[in-house]
């Protein structure tokens, strides 16, 4: 290293161009916003700004076509990577104008939440897909019955639309949370100077209007410091990989040849290496193992920024690799989900087939609250029939009404209708339940939230 020197380790270090070329074309636009500013406010003439345009979409055409040609040891950043092709090509005196009265530190704000914005609209046209999937689903085969279960065991027969129902609703949750998270992060620090503010009297709004954003960040010395936009963010792509990966357990379950319900596509499902028979559920597998992947980034951001002193900080740097690859992950494991759930058969008889009458034993329960029995009373018999079932080793529709009387007196000879899983889930017509009315009213409430 010579004397005085940057240590090269030190160069790499704390270069972040690697990464933060992903905002070139924010940056371009960013600057040729400032750089109208500053000529409104006579810091550049009507020459020197229009030189400044034309070189900077040029710079972008670059960019775009793979044709820039970066210097390692001079682009530090996408910042000053541009600033030096601009340069290049209008020439310094001009060029070295355009970063009259702002600092990189409101400028990689004000890039970080122009991408950030863009990806996230992107994001909620993937998320409202995987919604309106579910509820076309749910409204195509909502005759199907299947076990729903509570621990893992056998409960109740539901509907499988009323299965699929259930992942829908905290999607949809999903979606309302990220455009809510939009709004924060569509705010504009430009004109905030390192920390202090701008002497020359640019105007913000009309730089913010500019851009495109909803308003300003009012504060300077928040602006530059301001993270929270990203931490959210990763906070709601967290929450979103919880529903995603509990989702995925289900249908990895769902899949195995234990179970049967569904078949998954050979496009979201691979062979063995070993076993030519196995058919691998790895698209769930990956959408349920990238969840502790968003986790982990949101966490380990939010351990970075808790500590460091107001306004910026260098530390702060450590906030773009995580936006940038939760980003890519959520997007990927939202397309992904609606790919394996567009494509995926079920299989209503094997869902039949794991239906057993001793999951009816509430609703012979509730049979006797009809008749005025005490549910407490009822679930007492409920029980002792079950009971009975197992020590005669017989399911519980196979018992005689005569073995039920002598249960109860109170069972009659239509005691026997209640065996019947369609008719269960008919019963349970409250709204939210599992009826086919109330599962096509919540059906077209899930479809009511991706309109508003």
């Amino acid at each position: 290293m010579p004397p005085g020197g940057l240590d090269p380790l030190m160069m790499t270090y704390n270069a972040s161009l690697r990464f933060d070329r992903a905002f070139y074309a924010q940056d371009i636009h960013g600057s040729i916003a400032w750089a109208r500013a500053n000529h409104h406010v006579g810091i550049l003439t009507a020459a020197e700004f229009a030189s400044i345009e034309q070189g900077l979409r040029q710079v972008q055409h670059e960019w775009a076509s793979d044709a820039f040609a970066i210097q390692p040891d001079v682009d530090e950043d996408i910042h000053t990577a541009n600033e030096r092709r601009l340069g290049e090509l209008v020439g310094k005196d001009v060029a070295g104008k355009l970063h009259t009265g702002r600092s990189r530190n409101d400028q990689v704000a004000t890039d970080m939440r122009l991408w950030l914005r863009d990806r996230l609209d992107e994001i909620e046209k993937h998320l409202v897909q995987l919604v309106e999937v579910v509820a076309g689903r749910a409204e195509l085969e909502i005759e199907h019955v299947m076990p729903g279960y509570t621990h893992l065991q056998r409960a109740q027969p539901i509907r499988w639309s009323h299965w699929l129902l259930s992942y829908g609703f905290p999607f949809a949750s999903d979606l309302e949370r990220l455009r809510e998270v939009r709004k924060r992060v569509n705010r504009c620090p430009l004109g905030c100077g390192a920390l202090a503010g701008n002497p020359f009297g640019v105007d913000r709004d009309a730089i913010a209007r500019e851009l495109e954003f909803d308003g300003l960040m009012p504060n300077s010395l928040a602006a530059v410091a301001d993270r929270d936009f990203v931490v959210e963010t990763l906070q709601w792509a967290s929450m979103l990989g919880l529903h995603l990966s509990r989702w995925a357990e289900d249908l990895i379950v769902y899949s195995s040849a234990e179970f049967g319900f569904v078949r998954l596509s050979d496009a979201y499902s691979t062979g063995s290496s070993l076993m030519p028979q196995k058919k691998n559920p790895d698209a769930l597998e990956l959408v349920r193992g990238k969840s502790g992947r968003l986790f982990g980034a949101m966490a380990g951001l939010m351990m970075s920024v808790k500590g460091i002193p107001s306004t910026y900080n260098k530390d702060l740097q450590e906030s773009v690799e995580p936006m940038l690859d939760v980003v890519t992950t959520v997007s990927d494991s939202i397309q992904i989900a609606t790919g394996v759930l567009s494509t995926l058969s079920i299989q209503p008889e094997n869902m039949m087939k794991s239906l057993t009458p001793d999951m009816l034993a509430t609703d012979l329960s509730e049979y006797l609250v009809r008749k005025g029995v005490p549910f407490r009373e009822t679930h007492h018999i409920s029980g002792q029939v079950v009971a009975l079932a197992e020590k005669e080793g017989i399911a519980m529709d196979e018992l005689s009404f005569g073995q039920l009387k002598g249960v109860d007196h109170r069972f009659d000879k239509d005691v026997m209708g209640v065996f019947d899983y369609q008719k269960s889930a008919e019963t349970r017509a409250v709204r939210g339940g599992t009826s086919k009315s109330a599962v096509q009213e919540q059906i077209r409430t899930l479809k009511q939230t991706l309109s508003n």
